[in-house]
C-alpha cells in the first residue's frame, strides 16, 4: 500500500493487479487517487463485481493478429498429446480472427466460441463478401445452379451433413481464379473432418464456455453499440495516455480458470502496448521519454505467465517498472 500510494501521488500511471480482489488494498487506492486529486484517474476492474466494474475487451486490441490465437491457446495444457490440440486450436482460432478482422469487426470470445463450434457460417459470410468485393457478376445464381447438382450421398464423408449451399460455394470458390488467404484459411477448415473440431472443442470448448457465461461475458467482451450499458471500457493506451489508475481484481479465488485467462490476455495486451510505445512512443505525447508506468503485482506466483516474463524482460525501456510481492516461492 506504502509503494502504491508513493506512486499514485507521484503523478505515474499506476496498474495493479491483485488475484485475490483484497478490498482493503482496493479502499486504500481509491482513497490516495481522492487524496491526490485524480479521482478521474481512477478505474476499477473487478471480475468478483462486475455490476460496478469497467469492461475490459481481452483479445481486442493487438498489434499482430496472431496474438489473438496465441492470447487463448496459451491458456491450454501443453504437456504430451496436449500440445498437438494446442497447435490445432491456435491454428483454428487464428483462421476465425482474421476473418473476423477482414469484415471489419472485432474479435472477443463469444464470436471465437460460436465459429469453434460451427465455421459454416463465418465461411459463408466472408465468401460473399469476397465475391461482392471482387465484382464477381452473376455469382448467386451460378452457386444456386451447382447447389441444384449436388446430393447428399456424392458428397466426401467429411462434407456430408454441411448445407447444400455452403458445399456449392465452396466449390464455385475453388473453380474462380481469386485466390485470397483468409478464404483459403476458411475453405480449409470448412472441409476438415468432424473428428478435426471434436479435438478442438475439445481442448478449447471449455475455457470458451468459462470466459463466455453470464456477467463474465460482458465485462471481458464488451458490446460497444449497447447504449444501455453505461459501465466504461478501458483500453492500456488510452490508461496510459491519461495517466490513469487501474485497479485490477481477478477474483482468483472463486474461479481460477477465468482470473487466470484474463489476467494472460491483460499482460499480453500490455506487452503489446509496450512494444508500441518502445517504437512509436506513446500517440499526442510531444516528449520521446515515455511515462512511468509502476506495475504492482500482489500475490506473484499467481501471475507467472509466459506474457508476464516478457513484460519483465522487454518491457523497461517503454517506461514499465514492476513491483513484484510474493509471501513464498518454490525451491
Amino acid at each position: 500500500e506504502i509503494l502504491i500510494t508513493q506512486d499514485i501521488h507521484g503523478g505515474d500511471v499506476v496498474i495493479v493487479f491483485d488475484p485475490k480482489g483484497a478490498a482493503g488494498l482496493l479502499r486504500r487506492m481509491y482513497a490516495e487517487a481522492k487524496r491526490a486529486g485524480r479521482m478521474d484517474d481512477f478505474t476499477l476492474f473487478h471480475l468478483g463485481f462486475p455490476a460496478i466494474s469497467a469492461r475490459y475487451h481481452a483479445i481486442g486490441n493487438f498489434s499482430r493478429i496472431t496474438e489473438v490465437a496465441t492470447r487463448i491457446a496459451n491458456q491450454l495444457p501443453s504437456e504430451g498429446n496436449s500440445a498437438a490440440f494446442k497447435e490445432f486450436a491456435w491454428r483454428f482460432v487464428n483462421i476465425i480472427a482474421r476473418a473476423l478482422v477482414a469484415l471489419g469487426r472485432r474479435p472477443d470470445y463469444q464470436q471465437v466460441r460460436r465459429y469453434i463450434n460451427d465455421i459454416e457460417p463465418l465461411f459463408m459470410e466472408y465468401a460473399h463478401a469476397h465475391l461482392d468485393r471482387h465484382g464477381v457478376e452473376d455469382w448467386k445464381t451460378q452457386v444456386d445452379a451447382l447447389a441444384g447438382t449436388i446430393t447428399e450421398r456424392n458428397l466426401p464423408p467429411a462434407l456430408r451433413g454441411r448445407s447444400i449451399k455452403a458445399v456449392a460455394l465452396m466449390r464455385y470458390l475453388q473453380a474462380q481464379d481469386l485466390y485470397d488467404p483468409v478464404l483459403d484459411g476458411l475453405v480449409s477448415a470448412f472441409k476438415y473432418d468432424k473428428t478435426y473440431f471434436d479435438k478442438i472443442v475439445s481442448s478449447v470448448g471449455p475455457l470458451m464456455e468459462k470466459l463466455t457465461t453470464e456477467n463474465i461475458a460482458d465485462l471481458i467482451s464488451p458490446n460497444y453499440k449497447d447504449e444501455a450499458d453505461t459501465r466504461p471500457i478501458f483500453e492500456w493506451m488510452e490508461v496510459i495516455r491519461r495517466k490513469g489508475i487501474v485497479y485490477v481484481g481477478l477474483d482468483a479465488l472463486t474461479d481460477t480458470t477465468v482470473a487466470s485467462a484474463v489476467g494472460n490476455s491483460m499482460f499480453a495486451d500490455l506487452v503489446s502496448v509496450a512494444g508500441h510505445i518502445y517504437k512509436h512512443g506513446v500517440p499526442g505525447e510531444s516528449t520521446d521519454t515515455p511515462p512511468t508506468i509502476s506495475l504492482h503485482a500482489d500475490e506473484f506466483y499467481e501471475l507467472i505467465v509466459d506474457e508476464f516474463i516478457r513484460l519483465l524482460n522487454k518491457a523497461g525501456g517503454a517506461g514499465f517498472q514492476v513491483t513484484a510481492y510474493t509471501q513464498s516461492w518454490s525451491v
